[in-house]
């Protein structure tokens, strides 16, 4: 089977894409996969580089490869690839329609109100949730561009970094308790994995540079585990995932709250994801094969 593990792309998360595909690459099972590196410099290279395919192994992160774009023109091609389908895709990268649909479903999450200019920010909508907020782009991930404002001047100035990078920014309530992540495989919830970070959240820096954060495996209080669990889950069915997806959360006094779901999480070796598995028996290059073939389980 000729497997080609799409990276690179053409968001803010270039370079981390890049890792992620680097690492499935060096760690595929090359005894049952043919695996080519295919690196995404344009839209038209999904279109240009994929037509021989047997299955599409997507390290991309951002928009056109988180957003459901890349998955529209596999499936077009009728290419298997590994994730969620286009719709689930495209609401998932949306941070404003995710805590729609969770709110629709009586999921808790952090209250939140949008902007697309620095002109029709609700400070009223700010004032009730409480300072401080957290300032995000609302198609980012790896918390490019995200910044956590004190007042209302730097809410302004957050407001004009986030939309450097998007088109619409996320203003959200800032709950302060610990960071945790739920990863899962058909619907089965992974090892949870908490997030230590040395500063006030989990920033770009707290991610991505050396002693930025802690990120530990930990047992629940079994009541706690159980509301998690049912949280995740219910993600899962309301937002029609699929194969596999990563549910990030905090837990304040007990209470957790869903922050985002990610839909093509990272996959070095040392993300979040393959900690989980790991703590879970599941290797690194097991958890690969395990990907592609829960992905191509699912009928398009």
């Amino acid at each position: 089977m000729k497997v080609g593990v799409l990276m690179g792309g053409i968001s803010t998360e270039r370079e981390i894409s890049l890792k992620s595909g680097e690492g499935i690459v060096a760690s595929i099972d090359r005894e049952k996969y043919d695996v080519v590196p295919i690196v995404i410099d344009s839209k038209d290279d999904v279109i240009n580089k994929v037509k021989d395919l047997d299955f599409a192994f997507l390290a991309l992160h951002g928009k056109f490869g988180e957003d459901g774009s890349v998955q529209s023109v596999l499936e077009t091609f009728e290419i298997p690839y590994s994730g969620c389908g286009p719709m689930t895709s495209a609401i998932c990268m949306d941070k404003d329609m995710t805590k729609k649909v969770l709110k629709a479903s009586d999921i808790r999450t952090a209250r939140w109100t949008m902007a697309k200019s620095t002109e029709n920010i609700n400070f009223d909508k700010i004032e009730e949730m409480g300072y401080p907020v957290v300032v995000k782009p609302n198609g980012g991930g790896s918390s490019v561009a995200t910044n956590l404002a004190h007042s209302k001047e730097e809410v302004i100035d957050a407001v004009k970094l986030a939309l450097d990078v998007d088109k619409e920014v996320m203003i959200e309530e800032y709950i302060k308790g610990d960071e945790i992540t739920c990863c899962m495989i058909n619907r089965r919830i992974y090892p949870v994995i908490a997030i230590k970070p040395t500063g006030e959240f989990f920033d770009f820096a707290s991610k991505y540079e050396a002693g930025g954060a802690e990120e530990v495996v930990v047992t629940l209080e079994e009541n706690l585990h159980k509301e998690v669990e049912r949280l995740a889950v219910a993600c899962w069915d309301a937002l029609k995932c699929e194969s596999y997806v990563r549910v990030d959360m905090i837990i304040k006094d007990g209470v957790p709250y869903i922050l985002e779901l990610n839909t093509l999480p990272g996959m070095t070796e040392a993300s979040l994801f393959p900690k989980s598995a790991k703590a879970a028996g599941l290797s690194y290059d097991k958890l690969i094969t395990t990907f592609i073939e829960e992905s191509l389980k699912i009928e398009r």
